[in-house]
C-alpha cells in the first residue's frame, strides 16, 4: 500500500496511534505525530511511497510533538524525538515538517551504518550515478532539483548511500529541501515542481520542500553504479564551467563529506578510493540552471569508458 491510498482520516489515525511505517529506499521509519502540518507534509511529499505493515521492523521510531507545559500553548514549539528522547532543542511551532525531515537525516547519518554515507546529492542517468558533494550554500540542492526535473532520476538531494560491499549507490528518494532564493529559482525553472508550504524564519531562512519526482520513488529499489563526481558551486552571473579534477583531490573531498567514514575504517577508505577511480571527476560552477542542465546532459551522453564509469571492484 502507498501513503496516497490512505484516506486523510486513516493517515492521521496511524500518525496519532501505532505510527506510520514509511519506507524510503532501504530505510523504514515509524513516524508518530498529532500535528496537522506533519500529516499534510507526509500526505503531499510521500504519497507515492510504500507503507510497511504495523508489525514490520522499523529502523527508527520517531515522533514530532509539542512539548509539555506552557510551551504547548504559549508561543508553541515542536520537538523531534527518537525512541522517546529529543536530541535537538525545540523549534518554533510551525516547523513540524522541516524538523521531521532534518531529524530523519540525523537518524541516518548518526545511527544507520549499513552504508557508507556522504553529504552529497546524487542522481542517476543510464545506470550511472552523479554524486554532488558540497557544503550548504553551494547550490547543490538547487542543481539537484533542476536535474531531477529534467530527466535525471533522483536518488537523494542530501545523502549518498554507498554499499561498502559492492560500491553500488542506493536510492533514498525523499523531498528536496530548498532555501531562500533557490525556491523561486526552481519554480521559475520548471512548472512541474511541486512544493509544500514554505516555512519562514528557520535557522536556514525560508525553507520549502519539493516533492520527489515519481520515477525516483517508483525505482527506489534500483541502485546505480558510479559515474561522475562533480563538486558544484553557484556563482551568480557566471557561465557554466566544467573542469577536470584530480582523483586524489576528489578523494579528499569525499573523505571530508563522509559522515561515518570512521565507522567503516580501512574498508571505507578503500571504497571511497574505488568510487573516485571509477568516476569522472570534475569541479563545476554555474549561474543559470538551464545552462547547468545542458552541461550535465552532455556529460551523460558521453560513453561510459570516456566518463570513467567502470563498476567498482
Amino acid at each position: 500500500m502507498k501513503v496516497g491510498a490512505l484516506e486523510p482520516r486513516a493517515l492521521r489515525r496511524r500518525l496519532r496511534g501505532p505510527g506510520l511505517r514509511l519506507r524510503t529506499g532501504p530505510v523504514v521509519s515509524c513516524i508518530r505525530s498529532p500535528l496537522e502540518a506533519v500529516a499534510r507534509g507526509i500526505a503531499l511529499h510521500y504519497a507515492a511511497h510504500p507503507l510497511e505493515p504495523d508489525e514490520a521492523f522499523a529502523d527508527f521510531h520517531v515522533s514530532v510533538e509539542r512539548p509539555v507545559g506552557l510551551r504547548r500553548w504559549w508561543r508553541p514549539q515542536v520537538l523531534f524525538k527518537l525512541d522517546g528522547e529529543s536530541p535537538f532543542t525545540p523549534l518554533p511551532g510551525d516547523q513540524g515538517f522541516p524538523i521531521l525531515e532534518w531529524g530523519l537525516n540525523w537518524c541516518i547519518t548518526g545511527q544507520y551504518h549499513r552504508f557508507l554515507t556522504l553529504h552529497a546529492a546524487v542522481l542517476e542517468r543510464g545506470g550511472r550515478a552523479l554524486v554532488l558533494p558540497a557544503p550548504s550554500g553551494s547550490g547543490k540542492s538547487t542543481l539537484c532539483a533542476a536535474l531531477a526535473l529534467s530527466g535525471w532520476r533522483l536518488l537523494s538531494d542530501e545523502l549518498t548511500l554507498i554499499d561498502p560491499a559492492t560500491g553500488l549507490i542506493h536510492p533514498l528518494p525523499r523531498p528536496v529541501s530548498l532555501k531562500n532564493e533557490s525556491i523561486d529559482a526552481v519554480r521559475r525553472f520548471s512548472a512541474a515542481a511541486r512544493f509544500g508550504q514554505a516555512v519562514r524564519e528557520t535557522s536556514k531562512g525560508t525553507v520549502a520542500h519539493m516533492c520527489p519526482p515519481l520515477e525516483g520513488v517508483q525505482r527506489a529499489g534500483e541502485p546505480a553504479r558510479p559515474g561522475w563526481i562533480v563538486l558544484p558551486r553557484f556563482a551568480a552571473g557566471q557561465g557554466a564551467q566544467l573542469q577536470p579534477l584530480p582523483k586524489a583531490q576528489t578523494l579528499m573531498r569525499l573523505v571530508e563529506n563522509a559522515f561515518n567514514y570512521n565507522i567503516h575504517g580501512l574498508n571505507g577508505f578503500r571504497r571511497l578510493a574505488a568510487l573516485a577511480d571509477a568516476s569522472g571527476c570534475h569541479a563545476f560552477s554555474y549561474g543559470r540552471l538551464e545552462e547547468a542542465v545542458a552541461v550535465f546532459d552532455a556529460l551523460a551522453a558521453e560513453p561510459a569508458a570516456t566518463a570513467g564509469a567502470e563498476p567498482c571492484p
